[in-house]
């Protein structure tokens, strides 16, 4: 299948250097278009010497997320962490059937994956995917890590100013099932439509946020909580947050994962993260209901609660009188050793201090990245 399956071949006969097919449905093709080979595992790399290339560049370049096409297994994203080297976070997209067939072993060496309903829907029958797609998403929630769902989401606005009834239906129902993250292709990338596109996805996500059945829809699909300690006591900030009507939870953290085993649980409260490094706030910015301040380590509990209240009062998601929890790990500045919960109250200092800032400090750069405090 050519060109996202529009034209399609039949094999009639193979060389070494040729294949000869059949045309079933013909039609125009242009060059550089795709090439689909159903129920087929090719025994050879995704990457050609190209994408390596690409790959060291954009690697070096300091980008947060490479998101790896052609997904067949999980030893494919091995061989593409190995050339990352760590200075990258690993999207796998899943685009084809046999890597559905791995999602598991595929997820586990992930740092999120994407389903790119596009060529999922070329090589699976067309009605497989919905499906697929709500499988995926609840697979990696329960893994915590984040899911993107993309492909043909607004697909008319690509020359119309205004999305189907169905489009706008399909973005609802990945929300609803709670994918961190819905993307735009060629709707942004090449559409007329650009900014209409992007500010209909966005009045969408928050309409089905707002709506009297999401929390019900979400807290449903709520994943049991692992057997790690840091794991117990993030669903428990949860919990104690929802039960206590608490503002916002807020959770220090140096590598991402105690704001990931939060998100997993999708709370009904803002996530305040405080990162100690940007590389860290900046690949968050994917994950489900997550808002990331850059900051330090705490040198104290006193200092950990202190500077949790002025954030948390600074960044909106709490406010006079408010109580949020927070969660961090002892001693500071150990990845990986959440264990300690807090319940503070939002005091008059941390609000007066919060108000300074907003009035000594320039708006927040584009990225929501603010510089260490």
């Amino acid at each position: 299948m050519l060109n996202d399956g529009k034209l399609r071949l039949v094999t009639t006969s193979k060389s070494a250097d040729r294949i000869e097919t059949k045309v079933l449905v013909g039609g125009e093709l242009s060059s550089r278009k795709g090439v689909s080979l159903p129920d087929t595992i090719l025994n050879f790399s995704p990457l050609t010497e190209a994408d390596r290339s690409n790959l060291e560049y954009a690697a070096n370049l300091g980008v947060d997320w490479i998101a790896l096409s052609f997904v067949q297994r999980a030893e494919d994203v091995i061989e593409a962490k190995q050339l990352i080297d760590g200075r990258a976070a690993v999207m796998s997209k899943i685009e084809k059937p046999s890597a559905v067939q791995d999602i598991d072993r595929i997820l586990a060496e992930s740092d999120a994956i994407m389903v790119a309903r596009g060529d999922l829907g070329v090589e699976l029958p067309l009605q497989q995917v919905p499906g697929v797609q709500k499988r995926l998403t609840r697979l990696a929630r329960r893994h915590g890590k984040p899911v993107v769902v993309a492909t043909q989401m607004l697909e008319s606005m690509i020359s119309a100013p205004v999305p189907t009834r169905a489009e706008v239906s399909d973005v609802a129902t990945a929300v609803f099932e709670g994918a961190d993250a819905v993307m735009l292709s060629a709707e942004s990338a090449s559409g007329q439509f650009p900014v209409e596109a992007v500010a209909t996805m966005s009045d969408i996500a928050k309409e089905v946020e707002r709506d009297a059945l999401y929390e019900g829809i979400i807290n449903s699909q709520r994943p049991e909580a692992d057997t790690s300690s840091s794991d117990a006591i993030s669903a428990a900030a949860c919990s104690i947050a929802r039960d206590a009507g608490l503002s916002s939870i807020v959770c220090y953290t140096s590598t991402g994962a105690t704001a990931l085993r939060v998100a997993r649980h999708r709370p009904s409260q803002p996530i305040l993260v405080l990162c100690t490094t940007k590389v860290t706030a900046r690949r968050l910015a994917v994950a489900w209901g997550v808002h990331c301040v850059l900051t330090e380590d705490p040198h104290s509990v006193a200092d950990m609660v202190t500077r949790a209240c002025r954030l948390a009062a600074r960044e909106g998601v709490a406010k006079l009188g408010d109580k949020v929890i927070v969660s961090a790990g002892l001693p500071f500045g150990t990845p990986g050793a959440t264990n300690m919960l807090r319940v503070v109250r939002i005091e008059a200092q941390a609000v007066r201090a919060a108000h300074a800032h907003h009035q000594g400090i320039a708006a927040a750069n584009a990225e929501s990245m603010r510089e260490p405090v």
